[in-house]
């Protein structure tokens, strides 16, 4: 009776590598993808920790610092320029804006920017060309 060696046949080898070559270009895909998620994932955060700085810094300001500069804008869509905006050409650029404030809606008109009531400020935070913002309304 004969005894069969142990080990792979040329053929066993040659399956097994094909397999494993076949395989290895959707598990390179799926890092690539993994790698680039992780990348973008610390972009968003670290763009998100400048923002909540900016506010932090803009809100450590008097309130009447922040009321003349929203008077000399007087509309909520104009950006306060440095060295409350970061200055232009800035990476990630930090924009603000500032105006007055209805908090009552007294007038009817539903627009948060007119008919404003005394000591509210608007405050608004995002990064140039990005979806991201943070906002709130500061009370003198």
């Amino acid at each position: 009776m004969k005894q069969r060696q142990a080990g792979f046949s040329y053929l066993e080898l040659l399956i097994a590598t094909l397999l494993i070559v076949i395989m290895l270009v959707p598990a390179l895909d799926a890092m690539q993808s993994g790698i680039q998620g992780s990348g973008i994932h610390t972009q968003l955060a670290q763009n998100q920790y400048r923002m909540i700085s900016k506010m932090e810094e803009t809100l450590a300001l008097p309130f009447a610092q922040l009321l003349e500069q929203a008077d000399l804008v007087a509309d909520p869509t104009v950006l306060i320029p440095a060295p409350f905006s970061d200055p232009a050409g800035t990476e990630s650029r930090r924009l603000v804006f500032l105006a007055r404030y209805d908090g009552d809606n007294a007038d009817g008109n539903d627009n948060p920017f007119n008919g404003t009531d005394e000591g509210l400020l608007w405050v608004r935070i995002t990064i140039e060309n990005s979806p991201r913002a943070l906002e709130t309304v500061i009370v003198e």
